[in-house]
């Protein structure tokens, strides 16, 4: 599948640069090409393919947008945002518009109109010569052209509050337009993935939806529940924080989508959780795409296209007996040092998203495992130690983004039941993503007496709040949804107070251990660590090495502190400023918002 986009990619190149370089000209020729390529379902495919092609341009989702959005909050930060620098201020909410990692012609921002516009041309041409209906490929193609078209647009308005909205190809009159406000986007796109819900089939029912790489109906219902919320949401607009003033987007009628639409993924029994969740992570990184498990769509990279594991896998410091990525791969971001502390000892999704060590030098290509630092962890959602493919390229890992996956469809239908229909509603679904969580020995007491606890409707929202940082850190899913709860600088804040405390080793954290002990496993690469659970003092005796696990000083403050940018207040830099390229190029229509 995933060489099939590049080569689908190349043949329809000639379309989509004819139709967005030409768009002044008389559209004879473009007409008669959309013509013959959207009345053919082979030739339509292929076009549609050519939407996904800008997610992995260099300066686009590859190697700009999925690095530093969703960075830093109170479970997730980039590893260096105490050093300055124009990639740590894109993380620590304080991005200029002249930020020299975006500000090109051909960032992120770029990419994703040049997949709108691409989509735009599919949607136009599938409507005006394809028939497309439901249950016909035509028509299986425009729902994933809808699709796709709704992801770059909620990417957009994910990092950038209010951005252009161009639902038609480009034309002579819409060369240079001001930006839309993002309700009319939203209601664009809970529209159009209505339409494509009608459209594309459940996974497994037809060929083109047995792969988490192509568009499927439990993946376009699921984005629709999560484009509701976050459209009801509170978010910074021009005039302050709120919840939209739109009726058409309150809460009643938002959460009633979600729930509906979550609900229907539930029932239809066409997803359902991995067994385990490290079993899950590591058919992840094993390149398992077959759909209707827990993944619902991921962004398609190449082999050797996609930066996932080169990003954020654990460290590895050299080439090794795992990859030959390159030099220091990995490690660029990882779980703030109190989210391994701050999960029930229990919870076999701590030690899955958390890891204290890194791979060392490699020696005869073998590398080792190496304790670090109390502040640097890393994700262990990722790693190149479970893939079954050994990468060689020197710049990318081609392991795909999972854009969306079951759990999150669960933890929906349970906010959304919580506020329509109080927690007794909410609780199935919260415990049935806990239940996976823990040992059956330990549900009564973790999934049935904890969740059975919440019985108010704030103590059960305040319990989603906590599962979400759970389940999803290193997803990078977490900004997104603080804001919309409105707990960003709230949530960022706590989470200073508690590094503080876990520096100091107070509080919640008084029993965190100052020494460590390890040895090696019987493998001579793996790490038998004793010291890191709260309260584990006593020294294991004979054939550890101890070290000390401490974080104290300048140093910890000054981390501490650039969680977010010293003077800033990240309440009021939710989105990043449009850069300047884009700016200067607008004819004077677009403008910064925000105080930038």
């Amino acid at each position: 599948m995933k060489h099939k986009i590049l080569i689908a990619g190349m043949f329809v190149a000639s379309l989509f640069a004819s139709c967005s370089d030409d768009y002044l000209d008389a559209p004879a020729q473009s007409t008669l090409d959309e013509s013959v390529i959207f009345s053919s379902p082979g030739l339509a495919e292929a076009a549609i393919d050519g939407i996904k092609i800008p997610f992995a341009e260099t300066n686009s989702y590859r190697g700009r947008f999925l690095p530093f959005y969703g960075l830093n909050t109170d479970t997730e930060w980039y590893n260096s945002s105490q050093t300055v620098s124009d990639a740590s201020d894109l993380c620590t909410y304080d991005a200029k518009p002249n930020n020299s990692q975006m500000n090109t012609t051909n960032n992120a921002w770029a990419m994703m109109y040049s997949g709108i516009e691409r989509a735009n041309i599919c949607i136009r041409g599938l409507r005006a010569y394809g028939n497309p209906t439901p249950g016909s490929q035509l028509g299986y193609l425009l729902g994933e052209a809808l699709t796709l078209r709704a992801i770059y647009y909620a990417d957009l308005v994910k990092a950038w509050g209010d951005v252009p909205g161009r639902f038609e190809p480009l034309n002579n009159a819409t060369i240079y337009v001001g930006k839309t406000s993002r309700d009319e986007i939203y209601k664009q796109l809970l529209a159009d993935l209505g339409e494509a819900a009608t459209l594309v089939p459940w996974p497994g029912e037809i060929k083109e939806t047995t792969s988490v790489e192509r568009i499927n109906k439990a993946f376009v219902k699921g984005l629709r529940a999560r484009l509701a919320m976050v459209a009801s949401g509170y978010q910074q607009y021009p005039d302050g924080i709120r919840r939209s003033n739109d009726p058409a987007l309150s809460v009643a009628s938002m959460y009633a989508l979600a729930l509906a639409e979550s609900r229907s993924v539930i029932a239809s029994g066409s997803a359902h959780l991995e067994s385990s969740f490290e079993t899950f992570w590591k058919k992840y990184n094993q390149e398992y795409l077959v759909a209707g498990g827990e993944s619902l769509w991921e962004l398609p990279f190449s082999d050797g296209r996609g930066r996932m594991l080169f990003t954020f896998a654990v460290r590895h410091t050299t080439n090794d007996q795992f990859h030959a990525n390159g030099a220091n791969r990995g490690g660029t971001a990882g779980p703030l040092p109190t989210v391994f502390y701050d999960y029930d000892v229990k919870d076999t999704r701590r030690d899955v998203t958390c890891v204290p060590y890194k791979y060392g030098t490699a020696v005869n290509n073998i590398a080792k495992q190496e304790l670090g630092t109390l502040n640097t962890w890393y994700f262990g959602k990722y790693r190149y130690e479970w893939m079954t493919r050994f990468v060689t390229s020197t710049n990318d890992d081609g392991v795909n983004k999972i854009y969306m996956r079951y759990a999150e469809v669960l933890l929906i239908a349970a906010e959304a039941a919580n506020e329509l229909e109080g927690p007794a509603a909410a609780a199935p679904y919260l415990k049935e993503v806990r239940r996976r969580a823990f040992a059956t020995a330990d549900q009564a007491t973790k999934v049935e007496d904890y969740v059975n606890s919440k019985s108010t409707k704030d103590a059960m929202f305040k319990a989603l709040v906590d599962e979400n940082k759970y389940e999803f850190t290193g997803e990078m899913e977490r900004k997104q949804n603080l804001i919309r709860w409105n707990l960003l600088k709230a949530k960022l804040d706590e989470a200073k107070v508690n590094m503080k405390s876990l520096a100091d080793h107070t509080g919640n954290y008084a029993t965190v251990p100052t020494t460590l002990y390890y040895k090696f496993k019987a493998d001579n690469v793996s790490l038998d660590i004793y010291g890191l659970n709260k309260g584990e003092t006593t020294n294991p005796g004979a054939g550890y090495t101890s070290i000390a696990w401490t974080w104290t000083g300048a140093a910890a403050d000054t981390k501490i502190n650039t969680l977010y940018k010293p003077g800033v207040n990240p309440d009021n830099r939710q989105f990043w400023p449009i850069w300047q390229v884009f700016l200067e190029g607008s004819n004077g229509k677009l403008t910064n918002d925000y105080g930038y």
